[in-house]
């Protein structure tokens, strides 16, 4: 009988399951922060019925419809439009002014997760007047996801908060004007995606696909360990166009990135950055 401690076996099983879901399907997880993906993945292994890691890999091995859900326990798709309203308006007042001065804009939203922060951008760049000028790139690694933010669907009473920050970001407009309700639903107009591509990219494994003048990537690179939270900045950094503009997550920053030295504090109370010139 094996003299090993049950947390080192569970240890290793998590190591073989997120190898094998990176050999067989080409997600990589193996650097994302340990005590974040643990408990991802013993929820979603007590909720997809597996008494052990090993089962679970056994089963998405030999099973591949149950990748999407194993998906949906590992990516976080928890968001809100407009969310920290104060970000939004450092955007409106601080940025887009010198967003104006292009003939052309490409902005993409790194991982897009449902598509709130997405759409709380094309809105916020029509009330600025400069949507038709703008490509949008929507990206996620998870396919279902993307599914979601393309159909542009939310429970009718999640308008409530969204619309306390869309007013607080200082819009320009009623929230209302870009949703049609029925049957306890909002569905977002799609002219709100004439302008929108949506991807599936990879911040771990992808390279960069196109020069860009904005990146939104807010709450993401928190689950990533440091050598990922590097490698994601050093996409960022190649995939901005000089003085251009990045925004994280209020619990996120570049100061401890190799990359830092490459942007400075634009709005430092919001996390936005811009690339340097030289």
């Amino acid at each position: 009988m094996s003299d090993v401690p049950e947390s080192k076996l569970e240890a290793l099983e998590i190591k073989l399951l997120l190898e094998a879901l990176f050999q067989h399907y080409h997600y990589d997880f193996r650097n994302y922060a340990q005590a974040s993906i643990k408990r991802r993945l013993n929820r979603a292994r007590e909720q997809m019925g597996f008494a052990t890691y090993s089962q679970l890999q056994d089963g998405l091995l030999h099973n591949p419809a149950l990748l999407p859900h194993l998906l949906s326990f590992l990516t976080i798709q928890v968001s809100e439009m407009f969310r920290d309203p104060s970000y939004f308006l450092g955007l409106r007042e601080k940025v887009l002014p010198h967003l104006r001065t292009y003939p052309s804009l490409k902005v993409w939203v790194a991982g897009c997760s449902e598509g709130e922060e997405l759409y709380s951008l094309v809105i916020l760049f029509r009330e600025e007047g400069l949507e038709d000028r703008t490509l949008f790139y929507a990206t996620d690694i998870n396919q279902e996801a993307l599914d979601k933010a393309n159909a542009g669907i939310y429970a009718l009473d999640r308008m409530q908060l969204f619309t306390a920050n869309h007013r607080k970001s200082g819009g320009k407009s009623s929230l209302s004007d870009y949703y049609t309700a029925a049957y306890g639903r909002a569905v977002f107009d799609r002219s709100l995606r004439q302008r929108v591509v949506f991807s599936d990219h990879s911040l771990v494994t992808d390279a960069v696909f196109a020069e860009m003048h904005l990146i939104s990537c807010r709450n993401v690179m928190i689950y990533f360990d440091r050598p990922l939270q590097d490698r994601a900045v050093g996409l960022f950094k190649d995939s901005l166009t000089r003085k251009g503009f990045l925004g994280l997550g209020a619990k996120e920053s570049l100061r401890f990135s190799n990359h830092a030295g490459a942007f400075l504090d634009f709005v430092k109370d919001e996390k936005i950055y811009q690339r340097r010139a030289e």
